[in-house]
């Protein structure tokens, strides 16, 4: 036994370990369970007790001899590795790539920013909406054609007010918010509305609108082109010029469209504006009488004003975009385009 013990002493004194898995083939051979020293330590059982106290000694500091190697050469082994590992702090970092928003969130935001600093709060209201909210409060007679099939996306149908669709645009807010409130009001109603069109680079089947409702006491016209006015001149710029035209909408009278000279040739004529020099971004007028009596609000001391406008629209003039369903395809080519935007 003496003599094993030796030649294992001169073998773990020599033993100089390349790497981690020489150090563990090291441990299992002398210190595992079944290792050497366990080996050595069943004979030890076989030795005459005149020899016990003799051998025991020499057989405990071989063990420790074994253990505090296979310490050394662990702890430098991993000295050596956190070296190895060790980030130098003066490199430059790694690049990442960087997230940018969607360039309806982007026109939505600012349009939002707009409006708030004209006193304008932001309201909200179901994408799922019945008859009386979508249509009826809104002064829509029974054979309006946007109660059609082929406009509006029913999810059930009774010919009456138990009808419930996708609501077709978000002025369905702001009759909740006469309904469950009292003026003045001023609010604007940004949300996704559904429309059934074929869709195609110019119509979709979705799209998002921003509405906005103004109601209290001498409210005019002259406000409501005042107020858009500043809008126009806020998002695209001090030089760009506003028209009013007469139009038709069931909930408001008077009613006009309004268009602004166009961001793309600045109204020297082009594809987007048809060469007229003119696009149409919103729809607005005043609130129709019967569309306040309707919320329960007095038409005699109460008038307001309301509109409506395509964030898709305000985005396809921002940054010239051609094609409506680019904004919902999720293509990552065209949505790094707005990165810029987000700093």
């Amino acid at each position: 036994m003496q003599a094993q013990i030796d030649q294992y002493t001169s073998e773990i004194n020599a033993f100089s370990p390349a790497n981690a898995d020489e150090l563990e083939t090291f441990r299992i051979k002398f210190l595992g369970t079944k290792g050497i020293i366990k080996d050595l330590f069943e004979q030890f059982k076989t030795v005459g007790p005149e020899e016990k106290r003799t051998f025991g000694k020499v057989l405990n500091q071989f063990k420790q001899l074994a253990e505090a190697k296979y310490n050394e050469l662990k702890e430098q082994h991993s000295a050596e590795s956190s070296t190895q590992n060790a980030q130098d702090l003066t490199l430059p970092g790694d690049d990442f790539a960087v997230g940018s928003r969607h360039p309806l969130s982007l026109v939505r935001n600012e349009i939002i920013d707009i409006f708030k600093r004209l006193g304008f709060v932001v309201a909200e209201g179901p994408e799922i909406e019945d008859d009386w909210h979508n249509f009826s409060a809104l002064n829509f007679p029974e054979e309006h054609p946007a109660r059609d099939m082929q406009d509006t996306f029913f999810i059930k149908k009774n010919n009456g007010k138990d009808d419930i669709a996708l609501r077709t645009h978000t002025s369905s807010v702001q009759v909740r918010m006469m309904e469950h409130g009292k003026p003045p009001f001023r609010a604007i109603m940004p949300g996704r509305v559904y429309r059934n069109e074929a869709i195609s680079a110019r119509a979709h089947c979705f799209f998002h609108q921003v509405e906005g409702l103004y109601v209290d006491e001498n409210v005019s016209f002259s406000d409501l082109k005042q107020t858009l006015y500043h809008f126009v001149q806020e998002l695209y710029g001090a030089g760009t010029k506003v028209r009013f035209r007469p139009s038709y909408f069931p909930f408001t009278e008077p009613s006009a469209e309004m268009d602004i000279s166009c961001t793309i040739c600045g109204g020297s004529g082009c594809n987007m504006c048809k060469h007229t020099g003119w696009v149409e971004i919103l729809g607005c007028g005043m609130v129709d009488p019967n569309v306040l009596e309707n919320c329960g609000i007095d038409s005699k001391k109460y008038t307001g004003f309301a509109f409506g406008m395509g964030m898709e629209r305000i985005a396809n003039l921002k940054y010239v975009i051609k094609d409506l369903r680019l904004f919902s395809e999720n293509d990552v080519r065209f949505l790094k385009q707005f990165q810029t935007e987000m700093l």
